[in-house]
């Protein structure tokens, strides 16, 4: 009889090559590369620079919250776009001046484009990036103001994720954890698009990274 409390073995997540190809081919054809410049998960995107890259240092990962965290703000931005018309039918306006119901009605619409501009700003421009050398992680708060935190893949000490539920279950998104000894004791990429994949590449990248000091010291 088939015991239904025994999950199925997992499969291996397979490695991601950390050195970057050398053709677009190449990149291509490893899953998740792709040209979308609105991608919660990029692998090798080559257009894409931040303020304190370094000469020699490659972009491996740009993540975002995936797309689905956008799902309550569209909808209430939705909501907010019925209240006029709600307060016409009414007759919330008819006791105000004539002309008054619908400056008040722009108005209402200028505050949703505002919150729909600043909602969509926060999720494209918080983003966390792991290159060659390290993990960055820019938290954007607005147009004049952003915190930038990093720490080098000698740094880190361990690396976890989870996905519970069944929404992050379903769409294949969670949160990864990484523990280092640098100034930032801990790194939080919340809400990534396959969770699994972004700890394993950084997983290889430590192992890589002891390897060649291994190396060195021989």
């Amino acid at each position: 009889m088939t015991d239904i409390f025994v999950s199925e073995p997992q499969k291996p997540i397979p490695s991601i090559p950390t050195n970057i190809p050398a053709t677009e081919t190449q990149r291509l054809a490893i899953p998740g590369h792709n040209h979308k410049h609105f991608s919660s998960f990029r692998l090798y995107p080559e257009d894409v620079e931040f303020e304190t890259e370094e000469s020699d240092e490659k972009i491996i990962l740009l993540l975002r919250a995936h797309p689905i965290t956008n799902v309550g703000w569209i909808l209430l931005a939705v909501l907010m776009f019925f209240v006029p018309g709600a307060a016409r039918a009414l007759g919330i306006f008819s006791a105000l001046p004539t002309g008054f119901g619908l400056v008040i009605s722009l108005i209402w619409y200028l505050l949703i484009m505002v919150y729909i501009l600043e909602k969509f700003l926060n999720w494209y421009f918080n983003v966390y990036i792991v290159t060659n050398l390290r993990v960055v992680d820019v938290d954007f708060y607005n147009l004049v103001y952003k915190q930038v935190s990093d720490a080098n893949i000698s740094k880190i000490q361990d690396v976890t994720y989870n996905m519970g539920g069944v929404v992050r279950t379903m769409f294949n998104y969670g949160d990864v954890l990484i523990q280092t000894a640098a100034e930032v004791e801990e790194f939080e990429f919340t809400a990534v698009q396959n969770p699994d994949k972004v700890a394993k590449i950084i997983e290889d990248m430590i192992t890589k990274d002891e390897q060649v000091k291994e190396n060195n010291n021989l």
